[in-house]
């Protein structure tokens, strides 16, 4: 693997949120699929069967294109920081409602918004002194 900060940051990403996915279930038995409120991740991040599927399916894209190229690490990283920082604004407006089937709370977005920062960041500026050759 390259030293490029995309596929670092994807790897590194990619095995924490694979990690949370795994440890969110700890905390959400009992809890419906599609619950507006769940069991607390480290006492304080809200998740739900279905939030910990999505953080499991975000983690393995991240660490899969991480490992596979610059490229494809850049594409994921800016794709699901757009995501992140979507999810990070409109989630404020969700906390409460029927429509927050990932029982989603606010120390969730900010969680949110601080990874869209950093994927978005490292997608959009760390490759941009390279070769063409060095991010293939």
């Amino acid at each position: 693997m390259s030293s490029s900060p995309n596929r670092l940051v994807a790897v590194i990403f990619g095995a924490v949120y694979l990690l949370v996915g795994a440890l969110g279930f700890a905390v959400t038995g009992g809890v419906s699929f599609l619950a507006t409120q769940g069991g607390l991740l480290l006492g304080v991040f809200m998740v739900n069967p279905l939030h910990n599927v999505a953080h499991l399916l975000i983690g393995a894209a991240l660490l899969v294109t991480g490992l596979v190229s610059v490229r494809a690490a850049k594409t994921t990283n800016i794709t699901i920081g757009a995501v992140y920082l979507l999810l990070g604004i409109v989630g404020f407006f969700l906390v409460g409602t029927a429509a927050n089937i990932l029982a989603l709370n606010t120390v969730d977005h900010f969680l949110h918004l601080a990874s869209a920062i950093v994927l978005l960041g490292v997608g959009l500026g760390a490759e941009r002194g390279r070769s063409r050759a060095a991010t293939a």
